[in-house]
């Protein structure tokens, strides 16, 4: 018998012990300085104010600053970088979207990072549906009215998104394909940026928004809603009707945001994120102020959003197979 083998071998579950208690440990003083909340979009868009909701919520509770740090541009790939290349200490963490976590590894091949290989899920934040507005200045009013504008002017409306292989553009791209209509995509970097020009009216009239960065303007009849890609009504804005209402069942378009630490972070920090950022949601104040953006707060346990994204990236993968849409290089 080889006694030097199996001294190691009585060693292993020694050794795990020791650093699941250390990890315990840390997970139980954890933070002691300041955490950074990495977006892959600017300010002022939907992902932006629900981070910052629940940043400041963090703050509050820890009593240690959680701030946003926005790093758009990319197609997400900048933000996501400063994510997967910090210490996997719990003193950064990544709100990301589907947009860039789903979507964009299934169009891009020389991304620099992978999405479960790289980044760790902690827990689920919202779901958000895409909602069709135009400016004002465009004469239409419903979904039959606004395809037959494009269809009568081919190219002439411009419709912008928060970037190339976002929610927004995709859906965008599945309108055209199901109406037959023409619409030039204006991609900018970020829902902000887009919304401004939007709310401008000058060069760029219409959008496939996010929820939360348009639910004001339209209240506040700065833009116009057409449809929503839901098959049930919002509470935020309950006179606006679905596209299964008007007649376009097969555009069904939601994005989620969850927030990921990178890969090697400890399981009893992943786990005591979860459940903290999970019992924010819950705040009545919080979940109220969510929906009243157009928001439906999630939550959930870090396995239960792992198995959201793998589902995602599958499912996703395969729509934009069908589609026709060919990969290509950033």
């Amino acid at each position: 018998m080889n006694l030097n083998l199996l001294a190691r071998g009585a060693a292993i579950p020694l050794v795990a012990t020791v650093l699941a208690a250390a990890g315990a440990a840390v997970a139980q003083t954890y933070p002691v300085r300041p955490v950074r909340m990495i977006l892959s979009f600017p300010p002022g868009g939907g992902t932006d104010i629900l981070a910052r909701t629940v940043s400041q919520r963090l703050t509050a509770k820890w009593g240690q600053p959680v701030v946003v740090d926005n790093r758009a541009g990319g197609n997400g790939v900048i933000g996501a970088r400063a994510a997967i290349t910090a210490t996997p200490d719990g003193y950064t963490l990544y709100v990301g979207s589907s947009d860039h976590m789903i979507l964009v590894p299934n169009l891009f091949d020389n991304l620099p990072f992978e999405t479960l290989r790289d980044l760790q899920p902690i827990t689920s934040l919202a779901n958000q549906y895409y909602i069709l507005v135009v400016h004002p200045s465009v004469p239409a009013a419903t979904m039959k009215e606004f395809i037959a504008l494009a269809r009568a002017k081919p190219g002439a409306l411009n419709f912008v998104s928060p970037g190339t292989g976002t929610g927004g553009h995709l859906t965008g791209e599945f309108f055209q394909g199901m109406t037959g209509v023409k619409l030039t995509h204006v991609p900018y970097k970020g829902s902000a940026p887009a919304i401004a020009d939007l709310l401008a009216g000058q060069d760029v009239t219409t959008s496939f928004a996010s929820m939360a960065s348009v639910v004001p303007h339209i209240k506040s009849g700065r833009l116009r809603a057409i449809a929503l890609t839901s098959t049930k009504r919002l509470k935020a804005l309950p006179d606006v009707m679905t596209t299964t209402e008007a007649g376009l069942p097969n555009l069904v378009v939601y994005s989620w945001n969850g927030v990921f630490a990178p890969v090697g972070t400890g399981k009893p920090l992943v786990d005591r994120l979860s459940n903290e950022v999970a019992e924010i949601l819950r705040i009545p104040e919080v979940a109220e102020r969510l929906i009243g953006l157009g928001l439906d707060p999630t939550g959930g346990t870090p396995a239960e959003f792992t198995a959201v994204v793998k589902a995602d990236l599958a499912r996703w993968g395969k729509i934009i197979k069908d589609s026709g849409i060919e990969r290509s290089k950033l």
